[in-house]
């Protein structure tokens, strides 16, 4: 029989998983990504506040066409998620307080 484990209330939230992504159009996000159930076909990740990285620099990804924070995007549009340098994670959470 297996042994449930019972984790303390904080230990059971994962933590924000925050990436570089490089979709194959060769853009290069930095976002929060959550996987999401979707149907085939449909987007199955939610980026949450995306920001386009050109030049070592971060920018709000589509806000001059909308003010969603939300992107849904299907997870073949992906060629590879990497986790940020802490300079890039830093400056990614001052500009997305």
């Amino acid at each position: 029989m297996e042994e449930e484990v019972n984790l303390p209330v904080d230990q059971m939230v994962e933590e924000t998983q925050i990436q570089i992504l490089y979709l194959v159009n060769r853009l290069v996000l930095l976002s929060e990504i959550d996987e999401v159930l979707a149907d085939i076909g449909q987007p199955d990740c939610k980026l949450i506040n995306p920001c386009i990285i050109e030049n070592g620099t971060l920018t709000p990804w589509l806000s001059d066409l909308t003010d969603n924070n939300t992107v849904m995007m299907s997870s073949d549009k992906i060629l590879t998620m990497v986790e940020p340098n802490q300079k890039l994670l830093n400056e990614y959470r001052s500009i997305t307080k």
